[in-house]
């Protein structure tokens, strides 16, 4: 089954905006250094991402990571899960930190990274920084 993606556009105001996960785009969670990690072997290929103090979160198609097997320090947050969730959403001019911000800002042809290809790099960096790359692998 394929999931519509529905229209969205990020706040255009000053505020962070708190957007529900699911609807419009599904999230991955990632600890600042294993994520950077990840972004350096995706390169191009990286949709957008936004950074808040020491973490990354990557937009990706709904239900698309729905069925990973865990990844030490890494989490999905959408599609499939009982409870709501809402992460914190930057206006879209807001590209540097160390408050919440576009690390990757969205722009023409980035918006949603491919979740295999994410999953991908986020196990490679996970075996380059922790030395395992998935849970109860040891």
């Amino acid at each position: 089954m394929t999931t519509r993606v529905l229209p969205w556009t990020p706040p255009s105001s000053t505020d962070v905006e708190m957007v529900q996960v699911g609807p419009h785009w599904d999230a991955v969670r990632a600890p600042e250094a294993l994520g950077e990690r990840a972004l350096a072997l995706l390169g191009g290929a990286t949709g957008a991402v936004i950074a808040d103090y020491n973490l990354l979160y990557w937009l990706i198609h709904p239900g698309s990571a729905q069925h990973w097997r865990r990844i030490r320090q890494v989490q999905t947050l959408g599609t499939g899960r009982v409870e709501t969730t809402y992460i914190g959403v930057p206006p879209i001019d807001r590209t540097s930190g160390p408050y919440l911000h576009w690390r990757v800002p969205l722009g023409p042809g980035r918006y949603l990274t491919d979740a295999n290809r994410l999953r991908e790099a986020l196990v490679r960096a996970a075996v380059a920084e922790l030395g395992t790359q998935e849970e109860g692998d040891r």
